[in-house]
């Protein structure tokens, strides 16, 4: 399974940084032909489940995934977000850290395990790539929308 991280410094105070990241609906804004659906009442804690469905037709798969580590951050302390990716297609996990940054500003760090089930190791690496530059576009776009 190819594990990626990203870092990105946003000009948001943390908890602006950390909310736009964790509204679960707001990913399908930032991910191409993906929709996102929360399966548990909020607020959004440990426990929440949401699927997000990408593709179009019959090559549409789904992300079910569940938050397994919530702490937002309190008092200038940077939070950590945990999820388990728990779908029949897509495996691993994902942590989403944001953390006090310079002159104010917010450093989200995201680390991600990604396994597609089916998909030869040999695409390991194409995996991890494609990835880590789709999901650092959508962090910047989350970052970026209000």
């Amino acid at each position: 399974m190819p594990i990626f991280s990203f870092a990105r410094t946003a000009p948001l105070p943390l908890d602006e940084a950390w909310r736009r990241l964790t509204e679960w609906p707001r990913h399908a804004d930032a991910v191409p032909l993906t929709r996102v659906r929360v399966l548990t009442p909020g607020p959004t804690g440990v426990g929440t489940r949401f699927v997000a469905r990408s593709g179009v037709g019959p090559l549409a798969f789904d992300d079910v995934m569940e938050v397994t580590v919530w702490r937002p951050p309190v008092a200038g302390e940077g939070g950590l977000c945990r999820l388990e990716k728990r779908g029949r297609v897509v495996l691993g996990w994902a942590e989403i850290e944001v953390l006090p940054g310079p002159g104010g500003r917010s450093r989200v760090e995201w680390r991600e395990e990604l396994s597609v089930r089916f998909l030869p190791r040999l695409f390991d690496g194409v995996l991890g790539t494609t990835a880590r530059v789709m999901f650092g576009r959508a962090a910047n776009r989350l970052l970026r929308r209000a």
